[in-house]
């Protein structure tokens, strides 16, 4: 078996390493802070206490106010909350909410996060008009697009939400966030960023003007378990889960001070982190021009999937004539971490519908997505690369159907 010091991790996008200086505020949280933060006592207010500062840290992180910060399990939890508050039971006749139905009009993509998508589809199901918005095949959602689709919707329903996210997860697209909210706020509608991928990656333009964000500590070298959303003063939310008054009943359950000191952490330490990744770029530029170069050597030159302006640290591929499940099946043996499509829908047989809404089934389930992050070196890129050539030379060398 291949030692673990071996494995070059190029899947940041699915998670990111947590930083030694996360770990160690976790562990001295652990330590002193395993009361309850909801207790009066003065335990529970100690663990309280990495409640607050992982809120305030948030706020000085997206650009909001930590009152109006809820911490939630995680990005998928952020982005069901954010688009269910737009969304309240229709009265019959009598004024009585009629057994769970909803009104008003979502305008949403078609390559947003399954956390986004599927909740779209439970809400469509409930009686809200969904208008979808086809991409180019560049990646990226247009303005245009998304003004016809609030004009078509609003024939239907009041438009009272459009989600669009900041960076796509598959590509590294970027989106034009701020255009999408002018357009938006001038309909009378409100714009949810699901900003996962883009907070602690771009400086904070990548989700200017966006009314309600998500975020996951987990992508910024933070734990897992724990997110964030934060909204615009005077939103007001509807709980996801029904029980106490933790996060203003809006996030019921005891919330997790060990995971909260680490989000902190995390998110002081993305403050930074756009310009450390933007000196990625030439990096993720030389991986792909070395994964065409011996693409091209094993006869199956790559294409790379999302020609729209994108983050710095992401390159997505599509290799003619082969699998991308079977290909990162077969990087893993060889010690290379990567992903065919978004990490929540792996081990799908599905390609991925981001690249089939951009470019067609063909081009979706022949695509490997390659990201790198801070710790990436040239000489990772230089042996992945090599380690690509000889996977790609021996399935080349394998009879079909084999």
């Amino acid at each position: 078996m291949r030692p673990a010091s071996s494995v070059i991790y190029l899947d940041w996008n699915a998670t990111t390493p947590p930083h030694p200086e996360v770990l160690a505020a976790m562990q001295a949280a652990a330590e002193a802070a395993w009361a309850n933060p909801a207790s009066v006592h003065g335990p529970g207010r100690r663990a309280r206490a990495f409640i607050e500062q992982a809120r305030e840290a948030v706020a000085r992180l997206t650009g909001f106010d930590a009152r109006d910060v809820t911490l939630t399990s995680g990005g998928t939890e952020a982005n069901n909350l954010a688009l269910l508050h737009a969304f309240g039971d229709e009265a019959d006749a009598a004024g009585v909410p009629a057994a769970g139905r909803l009104h008003g009009a979502l305008v949403v993509s078609r390559i947003e996060h399954p956390s986004v998508t599927r909740a779209a589809e439970g809400l469509a199901g409930r009686g809200v008009h969904v208008a979808w918005v086809d991409p180019e095949p560049s990646g990226r959602v247009a303005p245009e697009a998304i003004a016809a689709a609030i004009d078509r919707a609003a024939a239907v329903a009041p438009v009272r939400l459009v989600s669009l996210q900041a960076v796509n997860h598959e590509t590294g697209v970027v989106q034009p966030i701020a255009e999408a909210a002018a357009i938006v706020h001038v309909r009378g509608a409100r714009l949810h960023v699901d900003a996962v991928q883009a907070v602690g990656r771009l400086p904070p333009d990548a989700w200017a003007g966006a009314d309600l964000v998500s975020v996951a500590a987990h992508k910024i070298r933070g734990p897992k378990g724990i997110g964030a959303l934060a909204v615009r003063p005077g939103i007001r939310l509807r709980p996801v889960l029904l029980g106490g008054a933790q996060e203003r009943g809006l996030r019921p359950g005891t919330q997790d001070p060990v995971a909260a000191a680490g989000f902190a952490v995390a998110a002081r330490r993305a403050l930074g982190a756009p310009d450390r990744y933007a000196a990625l770029a030439p990096l993720r530029d030389r991986l792909e021009a070395e994964l065409t170069q011996v693409g091209r050597a094993a006869g199956a030159s790559p294409v790379r999937n999302g020609e729209g302006a994108r983050a710095p640290h992401v390159t997505n591929l599509s290799w003619p004539g082969w699998r991308g499940d079977e290909l990162c099946a077969a990087l893993d043996l060889e010690g290379v971490a990567v992903s065919s499509g978004a990490a929540c829908s792996a081990g799908t047989a599905e390609p991925s519908p981001v690249l089939t809404a951009m470019l067609g089934p063909e081009r979706a389930a022949s695509a490997v997505r390659f990201s790198i992050g801070e710790d990436t070196t040239e000489a990772d890129v230089v042996e992945a690369a090599f380690r690509v050539a000889r996977v790609l030379s021996r399935l080349w060398s394998l009879p079909a159907g084999s």
